[in-house]
């Protein structure tokens, strides 16, 4: 493994910020958050295929071979849906989990206060935050609200099975969030708060020194490093 060095502090800082910032990009930015969403989507799209695939077989014989088929094909692309769209939402989290060891190795190397500043990111953490809540409410209400008002006449056991799936899937994508956004927050403050300093870190006044780079990332002038 191929280690590198800075010639002076000032060289390490800005490789340093550059890298926190992409880092953090990819943790909360903006794009992370939409495929946070997409995610969603589609494990509520696919679980909703494949409900609508099994109603007809809740509570009831199935006989009609047209009906059948039509059960059939539902169920099979509401599980080509849904089964990518776990594989995709575990694979994010898997990778996030790279991204924070990485962002952790670069904030240990120094300090920098706006760089460290940046890093908290509380606006996009409050936003994580927010829509992760909304999400979990709106899964804690239809757990509750919609088995108690469904009867056998406006939807039965179907749409209770639909329900509750709808709203585990609600329930676990918030709590995801919730997790993310608070962990990123007391991480940051963590790395980068009053107690905490590198050890080669040794004051504005002191004298530059080469730096070795942390294990298995690049110096930023060379390339950023990829969380995958």
């Amino acid at each position: 493994m191929e280690l590198q060095s800075w010639p002076d502090r000032a060289a390490r800082l800005a490789d340093r910020a550059r890298a926190l910032e992409e880092l953090r990009r990819r943790l909360l930015g903006a794009g992370r958050l939409t495929l946070f969403l997409v995610w969603f989507l589609l494990l509520q799209i696919g679980w909703g295929t494949i409900a609508a695939g099994l109603a007809p077989f809740i509570g009831r014989e199935l006989t009609d071979p047209i009906s059948l088929t039509l059960v059939v094909f539902l169920t099979a692309v509401g599980i080509g849906i849904f089964v990518p769209a776990v594989w995709l939402t575990v694979r994010s989290l898997l990778r996030d989990r790279t991204v924070r060891e990485r962002l952790v190795a670069w904030a240990a190397l120094d300090r920098d206060a706006a760089a460290d500043a940046r890093l908290r990111a509380p606006g996009l953490s409050v936003c994580w935050l927010l829509l992760s809540f909304a999400l979990c409410a709106t899964g804690l209400w239809i757990a509750y609200a919609v088995p108690s008002n469904v009867t056998r006449d406006n939807g039965g056991y179907p749409l209770v099975v639909y329900a509750m799936g709808a709203a585990m899937i609600l329930w676990v994508t918030g709590l995801t969030g919730l997790a993310k956004a608070v962990g990123h927050y007391r991480m940051a403050i963590r790395l980068t708060g009053a107690g905490a300093g590198p050890g080669s870190y040794q004051g504005p006044d002191a004298a530059p020194s080469p730096v070795t780079a942390p294990p298995a990332v690049r110096s930023a002038s060379s390339g950023l490093p990829r969380p995958e």
